[in-house]
């Protein structure tokens, strides 16, 4: 077991040795000052990748972090000077560099580990693997987890506040109370997953699916939905008044009582969840346009369902 406290200790004496105050050391890796501070306390770790780039920064080997390290100098710990200001911002651009220029990612598989309550606040994983893993609480705001995968994972009340989950997939993980404030959804899967009380906030969905998922207590709020696609998906009560909807699927979800009031449509298809049957039309009337605004297309392909109520809808 990783002892924290004796890593925190090793930061902060090498940080300070180049005076290198925690705000500085947190741009350099491009994380949350908190974040370091959670370190020095002993409170949390930094992940391999973070050991590596620490390491570099505060001119280190790698062992330093270790229990066993025994100083070569009498406690000198660096291996490469940084004195000066000047140097601390280099070191600072050539961090930056790398990052821009090419820095190679790698695949990093966390399965089956137990990851409650880590911190993983404004770290950069692309292609990272989260496979059966325990996550609830897990901190990702801020974080780059761009095609990351969530499978068969606890991420209870995780927080992807400002988290960039571009080309992300959540399979049949449980995200019930997890926060996505001011994240960014690009091609985002949702599969089999649990969304009970998941708030989405100031987010913009684009090209993401919900796939057999349950939306029923998910919470949308000033959310854009472009080019989404709700496939075989439950959204029976949900209220998504005043949002737009542009080229979204509805198809063969379930939309009992489901409210539009006020929102905006545009290239909007509704794909009923069974045959033409009485039963389906049935649950369809139950859907609310009234003040909704939507294009001439939308509007005839409702119509075209026969029992809608578009009485009190602008068309444009």
């Amino acid at each position: 077991m990783l002892n924290t406290k004796m890593i925190g200790n090793r930061i902060a004496e090498a940080r300070k040795k180049k005076n290198i105050s925690q705000a500085q050391l947190a741009q350099f890796l491009f994380i949350s000052p908190q974040a370091v501070g959670k370190w020095e306390r002993g409170e949390s770790s930094p992940d391999i990748i973070t050991f590596n780039r620490l390491s570099e920064i505060l001119g280190v080997d790698l062992n330093y972090f270790s229990e066993n390290f025994q100083s070569a100098n009498d406690g000198t710990v660096s291996k490469t000077p940084i004195d000066s200001t000047g140097d601390i911002e280099q070191t600072a651009q050539e961090v930056a560099n790398l990052s821009r220029t090419g820095e190679r990612q790698v695949r990093i598989n966390l399965t089956a580990v137990n990851l409650q309550e880590s911190d993983f606040a404004g770290v950069i994983l692309h292609k990272g693997k989260f496979k059966a893993s325990p996550l609830c609480r897990a901190d990702f705001a801020g974080a780059d987890l761009t095609g990351s995968s969530f499978e068969v994972s606890d991420a209870r009340e995780a927080n992807f506040d400002g988290a960039n989950v571009t080309d992300c997939s959540f399979s049949i993980t449980d995200l019930s109370d997890a926060s996505f404030c001011k994240s960014v959804l690009v091609r985002t899967d949702f599969n089999k997953s649990s969304l009970v009380g998941t708030k989405f906030t100031d987010v913009k969905l684009t090209d993401v699916k919900l796939t057999m998922t349950d939306l029923r207590k998910t919470i949308f709020e000033n959310c854009v939905f472009n080019g989404v696609d709700f496939k075989y998906s439950d959204l029976r009560g949900m209220r998504f008044d005043g949002h737009t909807f542009i080229g979204v699927q509805f198809d063969k979800s379930a939309l009992n009582d489901v409210s539009f009031t006020g929102a905006t449509l545009r290239n909007v298809s509704f794909r009923l969840p069974f045959s033409v049957t009485n039963k389906s039309y049935r649950a369809f009337k139950t859907v609310c346009f009234d003040g909704a605004i939507m294009d001439k297309l939308t509007y005839a392909g409702l119509k075209g369902l026969w029992v809608v109520d578009l009485s009190k809808v602008t068309v444009i």
